[in-house]
Protein backbone atom coordinates (compact mmCIF):
# COMPACT_ATOMS: atom_id res chain seq x y z
CA UNK A 1 0.00 0.00 0.00
CA UNK A 2 1.69 3.33 -0.86
CA UNK A 3 -0.05 7.15 0.27
CA UNK A 4 0.53 9.58 -2.11
CA UNK A 5 0.38 13.42 -2.02
CA UNK A 6 -0.06 15.77 -5.12
CA UNK A 7 -1.97 19.45 -4.83
CA UNK A 8 -4.10 21.11 -7.26
CA UNK A 9 -4.18 25.00 -7.77
CA UNK A 10 -8.30 24.87 -6.53
CA UNK A 11 -11.02 23.07 -4.64
CA UNK A 12 -12.88 22.35 -8.17
CA UNK A 13 -9.85 20.53 -9.93
CA UNK A 14 -9.47 18.74 -6.62
CA UNK A 15 -12.95 17.24 -6.59
CA UNK A 16 -12.63 16.32 -10.38
CA UNK A 17 -9.36 14.81 -9.90
CA UNK A 18 -10.42 12.77 -6.78
CA UNK A 19 -13.06 10.91 -8.23
CA UNK A 20 -11.42 10.46 -11.82
CA UNK A 21 -8.82 8.36 -9.35
CA UNK A 22 -11.69 6.21 -7.39
CA UNK A 23 -13.64 6.21 -10.84
CA UNK A 24 -10.79 4.51 -12.03
CA UNK A 25 -10.13 2.44 -9.61
CA UNK A 26 -5.77 3.89 -9.28
CA UNK A 27 -7.05 4.89 -5.80
CA UNK A 28 -9.31 3.30 -2.79
CA UNK A 29 -9.77 6.77 -1.16
CA UNK A 30 -8.56 10.23 -1.54
CA UNK A 31 -8.82 13.35 1.10
CA UNK A 32 -8.92 16.73 -0.05
CA UNK A 33 -7.74 18.68 2.41
CA UNK A 34 -8.07 22.56 3.31
CA UNK A 35 -6.52 25.15 1.17
CA UNK A 36 -2.57 25.71 1.98
CA UNK A 37 0.14 28.48 1.50
CA UNK A 38 3.10 26.92 -0.81
CA UNK A 39 5.89 28.90 -1.28
CA UNK A 40 8.66 27.66 -4.01
CA UNK A 41 11.51 28.56 -6.62
CA UNK A 42 10.08 27.81 -9.99
CA UNK A 43 12.42 29.08 -12.97
CA UNK A 44 14.50 31.40 -10.68
CA UNK A 45 11.90 33.37 -8.64
CA UNK A 46 10.64 32.70 -5.27
CA UNK A 47 6.10 32.44 -6.02
CA UNK A 48 3.78 31.86 -3.73
CA UNK A 49 0.38 29.92 -4.35
CA UNK A 50 -2.93 28.64 -2.41
CA UNK A 51 -3.02 24.67 -2.96
CA UNK A 52 -5.35 22.14 -2.01
CA UNK A 53 -3.50 18.77 -0.84
CA UNK A 54 -4.55 15.87 -2.09
CA UNK A 55 -3.72 12.36 -0.01
CA UNK A 56 -3.87 9.65 -1.89
CA UNK A 57 -4.27 6.07 -0.54
CA UNK A 58 -3.39 3.24 -3.22
CA UNK A 59 -2.02 0.06 -4.11
CA UNK A 60 1.47 -0.40 -4.97
CA UNK A 61 0.77 -2.22 -8.22
CA UNK A 62 -1.22 0.45 -9.21
CA UNK A 63 1.49 3.12 -8.29
CA UNK A 64 3.03 3.21 -12.08
CA UNK A 65 -0.79 3.74 -13.50
CA UNK A 66 -1.68 6.17 -10.85
CA UNK A 67 1.69 8.37 -11.66
CA UNK A 68 1.19 8.50 -15.64
CA UNK A 69 -2.70 9.51 -14.90
CA UNK A 70 -1.36 12.07 -12.83
CA UNK A 71 1.05 13.53 -14.84
CA UNK A 72 -1.48 13.39 -18.21
CA UNK A 73 -4.23 14.68 -16.66
CA UNK A 74 -2.28 17.36 -13.92
CA UNK A 75 -2.56 20.98 -14.56
CA UNK A 76 0.85 21.88 -13.69
CA UNK A 77 3.74 21.13 -15.79
CA UNK A 78 5.50 19.44 -13.05
CA UNK A 79 3.17 18.16 -10.27
CA UNK A 80 4.21 17.37 -7.19
CA UNK A 81 3.64 13.24 -7.09
CA UNK A 82 5.04 11.88 -3.98
CA UNK A 83 4.46 8.35 -2.77
CA UNK A 84 5.08 6.82 1.05
CA UNK A 85 5.24 3.18 1.34
CA UNK A 86 3.15 2.03 4.35
CA UNK A 87 4.81 -0.91 6.30
CA UNK A 88 1.75 -1.51 8.81
CA UNK A 89 -2.08 -1.73 8.46
CA UNK A 90 -5.14 -2.45 10.16
CA UNK A 91 -5.14 -5.72 7.75
CA UNK A 92 -8.72 -5.27 7.06
CA UNK A 93 -8.14 -1.82 5.59
CA UNK A 94 -4.87 -3.16 3.67
CA UNK A 95 -7.17 -5.67 2.15
CA UNK A 96 -10.05 -2.77 1.08
CA UNK A 97 -7.07 -0.67 -0.56
CA UNK A 98 -6.21 -3.84 -2.69
CA UNK A 99 -9.68 -4.15 -3.63
CA UNK A 100 -11.02 -0.96 -4.65
CA UNK A 101 -7.79 -0.71 -6.42
CA UNK A 102 -8.15 -3.75 -8.84
CA UNK A 103 -8.73 -3.60 -11.61
CA UNK A 104 -10.90 -6.31 -12.22
CA UNK A 105 -12.75 -7.03 -8.68
CA UNK A 106 -14.05 -10.06 -7.93
CA UNK A 107 -17.91 -9.43 -7.78
CA UNK A 108 -19.30 -8.84 -4.60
Amino acid sequence: MLIVHTSLPDQAAAETLAKQLIEHRLAACVHIGAPIRAYYRWQGKIECATEIPLTIKTARIRYAALEHYLKAHHPYEVPEIVATPITKALPAYYGWVQHECDDDPPPS
